[in-house]
């Protein structure tokens, strides 16, 4: 049984569908984040599913029961909010402890859920602190741990982790990932950020216009998008327009490329190319007809820590390259410059 099923749900605001029949079922103790670019529908989409929104067709359902009809207090979900919520005049202690009080929980039993949940986040010596005194980073960590005091059947995080700098928003990830596993709740995490969705989903739903474009696990969606819009949204990427001839055969620039086979019709359409599965050559190692080699000339050059990015102008069209970042200095720039395509696994793609 699934922790949360919506089945063909849709939202109207107006004559305008921000959600648009989407059916997704999520596992008991399943992380999955829903992400997309601003106005997808994600947050209607976590809305819905929280009760503050009732959708126009269709319906929810929370382990096997539909909720039409149900309050969102009733329905047993904790929520993160990005601007953390926090009652400014309750200790961190009686901020954790606030939803166990309004269900007259025994004092007993309360301290010790609160304070099991502080330890679990880290926070267990901040109990007696004011929010004031807090970080950003540690206010979001008592917020979830108000969110799980409950003990919801549902875990919804609206990008909680937006508002955060990049170095605290990196660890806060992480630790959200394993404060989920190790209560095994059912999680739905909305972002815009498809690295943070990668690296701590155990699937991924890919929004765009209302509608669910692909669902499937991290590395399905990286390394196989379903169309061109969610490889061009999902990392950094080459699609090359070109023709497929069918039989893993495709024409760029002129040369035939043997690559993945695929489901397409004959005709134009994009192939993915991954930055990572470019590499330099040369023309000592490279005869001009090959059919995977390509002059180019570097029309930039990013450094980015343990990769060099370059640009390369290959016939009018910019061709991104990484590099790994070794002692060996990368071209200059306006160096010319010969590609080598690894496309074994280059993917056609349809338009969307």
């Amino acid at each position: 049984m699934a922790g949360v099923e919506l089945r063909s749900v849709s939202k109207r605001f107006g004559k305008t569908y921000a959600v648009r029949d989407v059916s997704l079922s999520v596992g008991k103790g399943e992380f999955l984040s829903l992400v997309g670019p601003s106005g997808c529908g994600k947050t209607t989409t976590l809305r819905l599913v929280a009760g503050f929104l009732a959708p126009d067709e269709g319906e929810v359902l929370l382990d096997g029961e539909s909720m039409q009809g149900v309050s969102a207090r009733s329905r047993q979900v904790g929520i993160v909010f990005q601007n953390y919520a926090l009652f400014p005049n309750l200790t961190v202690f009686e901020n954790v402890a606030f939803g166990l009080r309004t269900r007259k929980t025994p004092e007993v039993v309360l301290r010790q859920k609160a304070e099991q949940l502080l330890s679990m986040v880290g926070l267990a010596a901040r109990a007696s602190a004011w929010p004031r005194e807090l970080s950003g980073g540690q206010q979001q960590r008592v917020a979830l741990a108000r969110a799980l005091a409950i003990t919801p059947k549902v875990l919804l995080l609206d990008e909680p982790l937006s508002a955060l700098d990049a170095k605290v928003r990196n660890s806060l990830r992480f630790e959200i990932k394993r404060i989920q596993r190790e209560s095994g709740i059912t999680t739905i995490y909305v972002t815009h950020d498809q690295e943070e969705a990668l690296s701590i989903s155990d699937r991924v739903a890919l929004m765009n216009d209302g509608r669910i474009e692909q669902t499937g696990s991290p590395r399905d969606i990286y390394l196989r998008p379903a169309n061109s819009f969610v490889a061009d949204f999902v990392g950094v990427n080459n699609l090359l327009e070109g023709e497929y001839l069918g039989e893993g055969q495709f024409r760029w620039k002129g040369k035939i490329l043997s690559v993945e086979k695929a489901l397409l019709p004959k005709g134009p359409c994009s192939l993915m190319i991954r930055p990572e599965r470019i590499s330099l050559s040369s023309p000592a190692d490279s005869s001009a007809d090959a059919s995977n080699t390509f002059a180019g000339r570097v029309s930039g050059k990013v450094f980015l820590g343990p990769l060099v990015r370059l640009a390369v102008d290959v016939e009018g069209e910019q061709i991104l390259v990484d590099l790994l970042n070794t002692e060996i200095e990368p071209p200059a720039l306006d160096d010319p410059v010969w590609l080598r395509f690894s496309t074994d696994d280059g993917r056609p793609l349809a338009g969307r």
